[in-house]
């Protein structure tokens, strides 16, 4: 298969969830196909470092592209260009010019047999009518994310806004689900969803996967009563649950064990996070180049997400490398893993201590939970399989535009 690749927001260097299924997918179906990469970088960087990482597909093109943030007069802007349109805010600060024009010649010129749009924010980037058939890769469901959002939003004006984007990512993601020749969740809750959402669209589920050799046991002692959270610190889902642990559950498992730690580990943590962390003494690390000496040391690997959408890949890469895992049903959301023989589930804050405090006390329970973890992962959950899952719908896709 000759495949188009459209994905914006880049995807080097593979260090967060989206990222890095979107490149182990990338890398596994680019041995038997030919397969094109169309990305956005941020002005300054450099994109060639990608086009080195992934050597096997044909071509990689990377456009310059910086996204409005929060707080910055584009970003307003941006908000009154998408108010009349029917495209949230979200999805209208990552329409590319550049990188529209590139994938319609392609497309249109029959040079393709497939096109992937890689997350919903590359739909408004690819020609949904155009003679190659699409295939949706949704590793979350979008307005879920924004409707969560707006459900634990406090400040009446801003709720308000959330309500207006949620509601409008709703839309636009049922269209797009509509409008393409299949959608790819990554659980069957997500597909169930994406399903329900959009009557008559082709939603499919494959699993999340893991590198289960990068991601192993490897012999560093774990710190006495110490906790580790790690994620990109700069989506606010994570943002929001390492506040929600400093602020609501650390002081209640401090009370019970006072010598407990904790470690932040994701790049950019915003001034919030610096601030509630260093007046709890929690280390934030900010970027690393190898997140796994982090996970290794903890005794607990915590994921209190109260906000969140598709699956977390942190909690497979903290079960590969054996650590016994605490974490809500969000952040466990969409993984067939067993509460209670895979991770312990808590969901209200005190039971979310109390679940941390036991496993602190009981050592031989979380080597026995993360040695469960690490054999389940190991067995099932390779990027290989997860990626020729994938394979299998993108042929059955072209079978059916043909």
């Amino acid at each position: 298969m000759r495949i188009l690749w459209v994905k914006v927001g880049g995807i080097w260097p593979v260090n967060t969830g989206g990222r890095i299924r979107s490149f182990h997918i990338i890398s596994e179906l680019a041995r038997r196909h030919r397969v094109t990469l169309l990305t956005t970088h941020r002005p300054g960087e450099d994109p060639h470092g990608l086009a080195s990482r992934l050597s096997q597909c044909e071509r990689v093109v990377s456009v310059p592209h910086a996204a409005p943030k929060a707080g910055e007069t584009r970003f307003a802007l941006a908000l009154l260009g998408s108010w009349p349109s029917p495209l949230p805010v979200d999805l209208w600060k990552w329409r590319v010019p550049a990188l529209r024009a590139e994938a319609g010649r392609l497309a249109g010129a029959g040079a393709v047999d497939l096109c992937v749009a890689d997350f919903l924010t590359a739909v408004p980037n690819v020609p949904l009518t155009g003679p190659a058939p699409i295939v949706l890769f949704e590793h979350n469901v979008e307005h879920m994310i924004w409707k969560r959002l707006s459900e634990i939003e406090t400040r009446r004006w801003r709720r308000a806004l959330l309500e207006v984007e949620w509601r409008k990512m709703r839309r636009y993601e049922a269209h797009a689900c509509a409008r393409a020749n299949a959608t790819i969740a990554v659980s069957d809750a997500d597909r169930a969803l994406l399903a329900a959402n959009a009557p008559g669209a082709r939603v499919f589920a494959i699993s999340t996967g893991v590198d289960t050799s990068h991601f192993a046991p490897n012999g560093i002692p774990e710190a006495p009563a110490h906790l580790v959270f790690t994620g990109s610190m700069d989506w606010y889902p994570n943002e929001d649950a390492v506040l929600h642990l400093v602020n609501t559950i650390l002081p209640s498992i401090r009370r019970e064990i006072p010598g407990v730690s904790v470690t932040v580990a994701g790049r950019n943590p915003s001034p919030r996070v610096v601030e509630a962390a260093g007046e709890a003494g929690v280390r934030v690390t900010g970027t690393v180049d190898d997140i796994r000496p982090y996970i290794a040391e903890a005794a607990v690997y915590v994921v209190p997400l109260r906000v969140g959408g598709g699956t977390r890949l942190k909690i497979f890469e903290a079960l590969a490398m054996a650590k016994g895992v605490v974490s809500t049903s969000v952040g466990a959301e969409g993984l067939p893993l067993v509460p209670g023989a895979h991770f312990l589930r808590a969901d209200d804050p005190a039971e979310f201590a109390r679940a941390v405090t036991s496993l602190l006390r009981d050592p031989a329970r979380r080597r026995a939970l993360g040695a469960a973890g690490r054999r389940f992962v190991e067995e099932r959950y390779s990027w290989a399989k997860v990626a020729a899952e994938f394979e299998t719908r993108c042929h059955e896709v072209v079978a059916d535009a043909r």
